[in-house]
C-alpha cells in the first residue's frame, strides 16, 4: 500500500497529517509535484517525486503508478475519476471521499462550472482552507486509511 499526494496544491497541513500517519503505520507516502517538494526530516516513509513536463504530468504519474489498495489525496476531479476507476481510494483535501457513486456527478459539476467560467461567468469557488477543512480531512483520511489497512491485513497473500 502507498499513499499518493497530488502535492502541487495540497495544503501543508494535509502533507503533515499524511506524513505523521505514514510513519505511524509504516506505509510509503509519495508527494508528487512538478516543483521541488521538501519532505519531513527524519521520516523515511515520505518521498518526494518530482515530475517534469506540463501541468498534468503529476496527475498522469499518479494515475499510471497508483494501484488498487493504494490511497490518494487530490483536489483534481479528473485525476480522482481516473483513480476511482482503478479502485484507488481517493480523498480531497477538504475531507470528501470520491467514490464510484459520486465521482460522475462531481465530474459533471466540474465540467459545467468550467464551461461557465470559459464564457466569462464568475463562479466563485471554495473558501479558504482552514481548521474546519483540516479536521474534516483528518477524520476522513483516518477512516479510509484504517479501512484499507484492515482490508490489507485480511487479504491472503497471493
Amino acid at each position: 500500500m502507498r499513499i499518493w499526494i497530488d502535492a502541487d496544491a495540497a495544503p501543508n497541513d494535509v502533507k503533515e497529517i499524511v506524513a505523521r500517519a505514514a510513519a505511524r503505520v509504516e506505509v510509503r507516502a509519495l508527494l508528487v509535484a512538478n516543483a521541488r517538494i521538501c519532505t519531513p526530516p527524519g521520516n523515511d516513509y515520505v518521498e518526494a517525486v518530482r515530475v517534469g513536463g506540463g501541468p498534468d504530468a503529476a496527475d498522469d504519474h499518479i494515475a499510471e503508478e497508483a494501484e488498487r489498495g493504494d490511497l490518494a489525496i487530490t483536489a483534481d476531479i479528473p485525476l480522482a475519476s481516473r483513480l476511482v476507476e482503478k479502485g484507488v481510494r481517493t480523498i480531497d483535501p477538504r475531507g470528501e471521499e470520491y467514490t464510484p457513486e459520486n465521482i460522475g456527478e462531481r465530474l459533471s459539476i466540474r465540467d459545467f462550472m468550467d464551461g461557465l467560467r470559459s464564457t466569462g461567468v464568475e463562479t466563485g469557488g471554495y473558501g479558504a482552507w482552514g481548521a474546519r477543512e483540516k479536521q474534516a480531512f483528518a477524520a476522513t483520511f483516518d477512516r479510509v486509511l484504517t479501512a484499507e489497512l484492515r482490508r490489507r491485513d485480511r487479504t491472503p497473500p497471493a
